[in-house]
């Protein structure tokens, strides 16, 4: 997706004419629904019409241009990119990150430094590091970019067009030096050698066709947190940090890089809704201060996700995978970095039935995390609670980290990896439920990903297992509103999930003991192949994602058409805890449902039990009316 693209000679006239702005203007609404921000169109008008000059001054005037070009699988768009031919006739592009900034600082990271940006100085990436890593997604994300045998290839540089040169800037300091090499940085006093970076990338022109292939080519799926992970804890990532997720990488290891010598406990609290990396960035963060010499652990309080975690990482990774129940008898600052992922999912205390007596303590589980860790980082997502005793939240863990003397970094991710990068469908998915206005109150059934409502439970599985066999990762998932019986005599699964004609299993319980062939373990339900015969829960399926999910939405979250309000039925929930969680039933159940629509990072795929309900989402999608 990009909101605009043409000829180099196009663009120059548009920019001269004043129209980029509102063309650019006018796409945004017909991509997102809804209108840009005044300083990001404002921006487009001052950083454009700079790059504008450059180009006409430079005469690459027979060249293409994409403005505003989204980043396979991810929210985050490209400023520029300019391509064409070098000397030789080798196909080539140039991506521009544009800045209007005029002056920075200092910071501790080692890709930041500080600038004022959205109404106050904050900490950011160094332009060169930014656009260096948007390069290195898209060799690795984008065919065009990798593919063949002469693929297009690909240069970066980031142009200030309202900064000072100055060579004792921040800017330019040792630390960034490699990263300048890589990816230079222009300032306004260095329009020349930026036209002579161009002219000698991509100055034999004839543009459009290279255009025109990086338009048509197709994107090499992304990656998959647990497909890679192994690789990552060997030190070898493959997962490309971008913007916000590299501030929050850079700033943990800086700390670490500082040794850990000041006295006051750190807290670092990364918010993030389904699909920004929250997960990725935790594990990059754990491979990588292994591996430096730091005792680092990753904690959830998921059961499946760590479980899943410990088999693909196997035996020699699981002293430093724990949950949040395992720091009540830890020594006080015993672990140098404490990575809790999921901390939506924290409880009061982490004591259970199971838990014996001399281990049984009152202290809040919150305070035995901060308690065991030099540096704790709570991965969270506030709208992610589905049990009345997940008690975790930004308040809560800001308020007992304060309480205990720590130094508190709150940090936003906001860029969207799953749901094929549409920050449009996760925000639609909020806003239908009733968890969050957005701009987004109705669906434009976007090309880039798949979203449709099937008639029936059949339907829904036929279409999920035909993904599966063309080689995606595809899985079944419902409300919590049928029984969770124990296994037969045999190991085989009772048929729980009954819906007319249609009969499924749910996953494995936890305590299922031994099962027939070819059923997974509930914890790596998510991982192995087997999982695709069983429908999957919001407990297995949180933390995890496919290309494609399949959704049974149950009878226990109504909508109620002449109200119009949505019900939480608790007759309707097999939930049982959460059936007693009193006034907290509804919002618990669309938190629910809320985790499992966006598991997918290709498409999701839904059928409805209520037609009051199906009928109230198509209502929200254009073109359906609610017919």
């Amino acid at each position: 997706m990009r909101l605009y693209a043409g000829s180099s000679k196009l663009f120059i006239e548009d920019t001269y004419q004043n129209r980029i702005s509102e063309k650019l203007r006018v796409s945004y609404f017909e991509q997102f629904g809804c209108s840009p921000s005044q300083p990001e169109v404002n921006s487009w008008k001052n950083s454009l019409r700079a790059t504008s000059m450059v180009f006409e001054h430079a005469h690459l005037t027979d060249h293409g241009v994409i403005v505003e070009y989204q980043l396979p699988q991810s929210s985050k768009r490209l400023d520029c990119m300019i391509c064409g031919k070098d000397a030789s006739g080798k196909d080539k592009a140039v991506i521009m990150e544009l800045k209007q900034w005029d002056r920075c600082k200092h910071a501790g990271g080692e890709n930041e430094v500080v600038t004022f940006v959205g109404g106050s100085e904050r900490e950011t990436l160094h332009p060169s590091a930014q656009v260096g890593q948007y390069r290195a997604y898209l060799e690795d994300t984008h065919t065009a970019f990798h593919e063949g045998a002469d693929p297009v290839e690909l240069n970066a540089c980031a142009y200030l067009h309202n900064y000072p040169y100055d060579q004792k800037d921040v800017l330019f300091e040792g630390k960034f030096r490699e990263v300048v090499l890589r990816s230079p940085i222009f300032t306004m006093d260095d329009v020349l050698r930026l036209e002579t970076f161009l002219v000698d990338w991509v100055g034999a022109g004839q543009g459009l066709e290279v255009l025109r292939r990086v338009e048509e080519s197709k994107y090499r799926p992304s990656k998959k947190l647990m497909d890679h992970v192994g690789n990552v804890v060997k030190g070898k990532p493959e997962y490309v940090l971008l913007d916000e997720q590299l501030v929050v990488y850079d700033k943990v290891l800086a700390i670490a890089k500082e040794g850990f010598h000041d006295k006051k406990k750190a807290v670092l609290i990364v918010k993030g809704g389904p699909g920004t990396g929250k997960s990725v960035i935790a594990i990059n963060l754990m491979a990588d201060l292994l591996l430096k010499g730091h005792n680092a652990q990753y904690a959830t309080g998921s059961r499946a996700f760590t479980g899943t975690l410990k088999k693909v990482l196997g035996s020699r990774a699981s002293p430093q995978l724990k949950f949040f129940n395992s720091y009540g008898q830890v020594e006080y600052n015993s672990i140098d970095v404490l990575l809790a992922d999921e901390a939506h999912r924290i409880r009061n205390t982490s004591v259970n039935r199971y838990t014996p007596k001399p281990k049984r303590s009152m202290i809040a589980q919150i305070e035995e995390l901060i308690k065991a860790a030099k540096v704790t980082v709570f991965f969270i997502d506030d709208h992610q609670i589905v049990r009345p005793k997940e008690i975790g939240s930004v308040k809560y863990i800001r308020e007992h980290a304060e309480k205990s003397g720590c130094s508190v970094s709150e940090y936003e991710l906001e860029a969207q990896f799953r749901c094929a990068g549409s920050d449009a469908f996760v925000n639609w998915i909020n806003n239908t439920l009733g968890i969050e206005r957005t701009a987004n109150a109705l669906w434009g059934r976007e090309k880039e990903f798949d979203f449709k409502i099937l008639e029936s439970p059949e339907a829904l599985e036929k279409a999920i297992f035909e993904k599966a066999a063309q080689g995606y990762t595809a899985r079944m998932t419902a409300g919590f509103c049928w029984p969770w019986s124990k296994p037969k005599h045999d190991g085989t699964l009772e048929t729980d999930v009954a819906i007319g004609d249609y009969r499924r299993p749910w996953n494995a319980r936890s305590d299922a003991g031994k099962l027939a062939k070819g059923i997974p373990k509930e914890v790596t339900w998510a991982y192995e192949s087997g999982g695709l015969n069983q429908i999957g829960c919001v407990y297995t399926a949180q933390g995890f994602e496919f290309d494609y999910v399949g959704v049974i939405f149950g009878k226990d979250l109504v909508y109620d058409l002449d109200g119009q309000k949505w019900m939480g039925v608790k007759e309707e929930s097999r939930d049982s805890e959460v059936k007693r969680s009193g006034s907290m039933f509804t919002d618990l159940v669309k938190n629910t449902y809320r985790v499992l629509l966006t598991r997918g990072m290709k498409g999701c795929y839904i059928c409805f039990l209520d037609k009051d309900t199906e009928r109230f989402f198509k209502s929200r999608i254009e073109g359906l009316g609610g017919g």
